[in-house]
């Protein structure tokens, strides 16, 4: 792999701790950030917009299970850096680490499972960016990748560099004004990602990119992928990092863009892995064309309070996605995810299912939707969201829903809430087991059904232990 020089990527804070998310902030953020004058354009019209809002309110739907009262905005703002310091080591990441430690295996597509099929290589990666604290720390790309027309990196760099197949889907996939983290991240990002896989061309090894907070710290990046016609690519993101509450926290604001193009494949998996006390607060979004295919896996283990939406607009004939969620929760922790499933074509199908495990004092709250416009006849829709209660003090909210406007369709949608099976657990302990070792056994069978559809066995692998070290016995 070949790395970009890039400047500064250090983690030592310079006399200045931080640049308010003010109208200063944002020029010092445009003088020191060297980027396109059109993306600079786009900051300038978040921040009118971000002037305008206040922060999400409980009339809106999205938020009134979302408690924000401790949250500070005028607390927090971008880091100020030292450019002429050592660049900072890229921080560790459970799927990077997964993947080099074993194997990648290509496999067929959407729900099938990669064991004993499809074609392997050895573990590698086919590209790796690093930021922390919103400074760029590792920008890599395999060099037969670039030779084939693939564009990966440093938003920063490449939006100047390729904006014919860039500048058409930056900032054009979310809402960036529909609140005020929204407009905030649209105004502020930086340390920011892409990827542009053209026409037919096929990544087998996945792409990697990563985001870390020092305790205290503040990441404000996007991610944009965009796969053009018969592409076919995997990439891993995944956040860490942060403090465990009080001063050293953290905050994420951030935002996710995907573009599956016409019969294109993506695998996309997004692992939020924060420490305890960083707040979350993400809008994420895919559209898929005509024959595109998305298999789009999250998890969400970390975290002080987390509020994400995540959206799959299905635009084009034929299309199919495919989204799997796996959320563990301790301590006090609140996750909030809003789905939306938008069937705006015919003939498309989605498929998602959200599992979670709940300990101690924390909270879960899905809230789904399957919306289907009147144009999208023969839709397929499917929506599930089961929650495993491990205390009699943690709390799980489930509330699906169906916006149906064609007569065509078939949408199904359920949700479960309970605890374990006390049988279950005294089985496990009868034959030598630990109270814990119990524990841990009933929960892996409670998700083995949404790790099963994951098709790339390391991932699936590192979620699973990722989950068993939190567990401990049940209450």
């Amino acid at each position: 792999m070949t790395a970009s020089t890039l400047p500064g990527g250090t983690i030592q804070e310079s006399t200045a701790a931080a640049a308010r998310f003010d109208a200063a902030g944002l020029e010092r953020l445009v003088a020191t950030v060297a980027t396109a004058d059109w993306v600079t354009s786009l900051r300038r019209q978040a921040f009118e917009r971000l002037e305008t809002l206040g922060l999400p309110d409980r009339r809106s739907e999205n938020w009134m299970r979302t408690d924000l009262r401790m949250f500070k905005p005028q607390a927090w703002g971008l880091r100020d850096w030292d450019v002429r310091s050592a660049p900072a080591a890229p921080p560790p990441a459970l799927l990077a680490e997964a993947i080099l430690s074993g194997e990648f295996i290509e496999s067929g597509g959407l729900g099938e499972s990669d064991a004993g099929s499809g074609r392997r290589t050895a573990g590698a990666l086919a590209g790796r960016f690093a930021a922390v604290d919103g400074r760029v720390v590792q920008d890599e790309l395999d060099p037969s990748l670039a030779a084939r027309g693939v564009v990966f990196g440093s938003a920063e760099r490449l939006l100047a560099e390729r904006p014919d197949a860039l500048k058409p889907h930056w900032f054009s996939v979310i809402d960036s004004a529909s609140d005020w983290f929204a407009a905030l991240h649209a105004a502020f990002h930086a340390a920011s990602a892409v990827l542009y896989v053209p026409p037919r061309v096929k990544i087998v090894e996945p792409l990697h990119i990563v985001a870390g907070l020092t305790p205290g710290g503040v990441d404000t990046s996007h991610v944009l992928v965009v796969l053009d016609e018969g592409a076919e690519a995997t990439v891993l993101t995944e956040t860490v990092g942060g403090g465990a509450g009080g001063v050293d926290s953290g905050l994420h604001v951030g935002g996710t863009e995907i573009v599956v193009g016409e019969n294109a494949f993506l695998r996309m998996v997004n692992l939020q892995n924060w420490n305890t006390g960083v707040w979350h607060f993400a809008r994420q979004k895919a559209v898929v064309r005509g024959g595109g295919r998305l298999q789009w896996t999250l998890g969400a283990l970390g975290s002080r309070l987390s509020q994400v939406a995540q959206e799959v607009a299905l635009v084009g004939r034929h299309a199919d996605a495919q989204v799997n969620g796996v959320m563990f929760t301790e301590g006090r922790q609140q996750l909030v995810y809003n789905t939306l499933q938008h069937h705006e074509a015919a003939a498309c199908k989605s498929d998602l299912l959200y599992k979670g495990a709940l300990q101690d004092k924390s909270r879960l709250v899905w809230r789904g939707m399957i919306k289907v416009d009147k144009a999208a006849q023969k839709t397929d829709g499917y929506q599930r969201n089961d929650n495993l209660m491990l205390s009699n003090t943690a709390r799980s909210d489930s509330i699906p829903g169906l916006e149906i406007e064609a007569d065509d369709v078939r949408c199904t949608h359920g949700a479960t809430s309970g605890r374990v099976d006390a049988e279950q657990v005294f089985y496990a302990q009868a034959r030598g087991l630990t109270a814990d070792e119990a524990a841990r056994l009933v929960v892996a069978g409670f998700f083995q059904q949404v790790f099963d559809r994951i098709t790339i066995a390391p991932v699936r692998e590192a979620l699973a232990r990722a989950i068993g070290q939190r567990i401990r016995r049940i209450s």
